[in-house]
């Protein structure tokens, strides 16, 4: 008795989980108007395009109808009626209009629903029409090979991703088909053309009412199938919408080579996982901003930053560096982790040129900026080995560089307010950089220093022609050497 419980239990398990299975995957998932504007918006662009294909599809279908009826051999007499090229043309304008409009907007619901009721009309009349034109007996249509394009107008709703168009195609074809049975039994009430025989159904122009119940059951089915696909997919569409989406959202807190990088990259990202690279580590931060901050609104502190970033930022990105953090007022960035060795520090001084530059024309191009100008803003430059990777949880992670040449930089930005400078290199990255091809302006002035209280290394001071950062006479291309005894 044990042994049949446990096989009834293990019985309504396997049935639990087969339906959570189909109700996962093939039920429809998340409503619409439950979804957030923007991902609505990028569902609702992906939909249009759909429909618009769809369009493309119909007008195809009627070019080869009109084709191949304009090249099949005509077996009907001169006098007799030929409604097909007029159905033909009637499809032909309708499918344009519909390309046109669906080119121009999104269509309404409304639209579709008519299109279907239009698209199955029109079939059906060039069917009837083959009897008439061909005088033969009605039971002549249910012969008609036409009848396989009633699936290819069900699918082509799939492509909605909307199972109601999907299930109304389905509904107007079987319908449809059936009042054809209707009408081929009841245009000679005398001879209704029934018969039980599948050879004389074949043969002749009888009907056997079972071989056209199996048509109009296959229809059903496709359309059950089909419908179990489109919910599967629209549920994947959403999903992929979604994260689409999210992603777009997210890689703004990355910078764009990181994000792209991880996209693209074949393996999953995880944390413990690094490189060994070869690399230039740039910090830049404003004087004082803590202090200044302090003593302003919220919203303007933001705006400040905003503001400051905007200029920065570009910068350091058309010279090939990656935004590895932003911290408060501070930025750090790294510059040829994914390059050849050395260039990244000619990319970094350049920059760091750039910036100098730059923000010399903040007072007058950007007022808002005017606090950081009068306060100004420091640069520390130091390079060598870095590990590469991810750091943090599974569920929280942060790409960064982690090495001696990072915390030296950031020492070598806080010694600027000791120098009285805006730009300090460490002494190797500088040598590094004019090594392989750095042919800047600034002026450089070499010391030894202990930043931060380490130990002894050589720096060089760096600033631009005639600023008062170096007492350097203006327009003399010199390099100042200053060592202490």
């Amino acid at each position: 008795m044990a042994m049949s419980r446990r096989r009834s239990g293990a019985g309504m398990e396997l049935q639990l989980t087969l339906i959570e299975f189909v109700t996962k995957h093939f039920r429809r998932g998340v409503r619409r108007d439950q979804l957030p504007p923007h991902v609505r918006a990028a569902l609702s662009e992906r939909e249009r395009a759909n429909e618009i294909m769809a369009r493309l599809i119909q007008l195809t279908i009627v070019i080869l109808f009109s084709f191949i009826y304009a090249i099949s051999p005509k077996t009907s007499p001169d006098e007799a009626i030929s409604p097909v090229p007029y159905v033909l043309g009637a499809y032909m304008v309708v499918s344009i209009i519909g390309l046109v409009w669906s080119i121009r907007q999104k269509l309404p619901h409304w639209s579709v629903y008519g299109s279907i009721l239009f698209d199955f009309g029109l079939l059906y009349s060039l069917m009837i029409s083959f009897h008439l034109q061909y005088m033969q007996p009605a039971s002549f249509i249910l012969k008609a090979p036409t009848l396989l394009y009633v699936f290819i107008f069900i699918a082509i709703r799939a492509l909605r991703f909307e199972s109601r168009f999907v299930i109304a195609s389905g509904l107007v074809a079987a319908l449809g088909w059936a009042m054809m049975i209707f009408y081929v039994m009841r245009i000679d009430p005398g001879d209704n053309m029934l018969t039980r025989s599948y050879v004389d159904y074949l043969t002749s122009n009888s009907i056997l009412i079972g071989a056209e119940m199996d048509k109009i059951l296959s229809i059903l089915l496709v359309t059950a199938v089909l419908t179990l696909v489109v919910n599967a997919s629209n549920n994947l569409l959403v999903s992929a919408v979604t994260e689409e989406v999210a992603a777009k959202n997210l890689s703004r807190f990355f910078d764009t080579s990181i994000a792209s990088g991880i996209r693209n990259n074949a393996d999953q990202l995880e944390a413990g996982k690094g490189e060994s690279r070869e690399a230039a580590i740039v910090f830049i931060d404003i004087r004082g901003f803590t202090a200044m901050a302090a003593k302003m609104p919220a919203s303007d502190v933001m705006q400040i930053l905003s503001r400051y970033q905007s200029r920065v930022v570009p910068i350091v990105q058309e010279y090939g560096g990656v935004i590895d953090k932003f911290m408060g007022d501070g930025i750090m960035a790294t510059f040829g982790i994914d390059g050849h060795e050395g260039a990244g520090s000619v990319q970094a001084l350049r920059a760091a040129e750039r910036i100098l530059l730059d923000f010399d024309r903040w007072r007058t191009e950007e007022p808002g900026l005017i606090p950081i100008c009068d306060a100004g803003i420091g640069i520390g430059i130091a390079s060598g080995p870095v590990a590469f990777g991810a750091v943090g949880q599974e569920n929280r992670l942060e790409i960064t560089v982690i090495g001696s040449a990072v915390n030296n930089s950031a020492k070598l930005e806080k010694h600027n307010r000791a120098m009285g400078s805006r730009l300090i290199v460490a002494a190797n990255t500088y040598r590094e950089a004019m090594e392989n091809g750095y042919d800047g302006n600034l002026r450089a002035e070499h010391h030894t220093a202990r930043p931060d209280g380490a130990d002894p290394q050589e720096i060089v001071v760096l600033s631009l022609p005639g600023s008062a950062d170096l007492p350097l006479p203006i327009g003399q291309d010199v390099e100042v050497v200053k060592r202490p005894a």
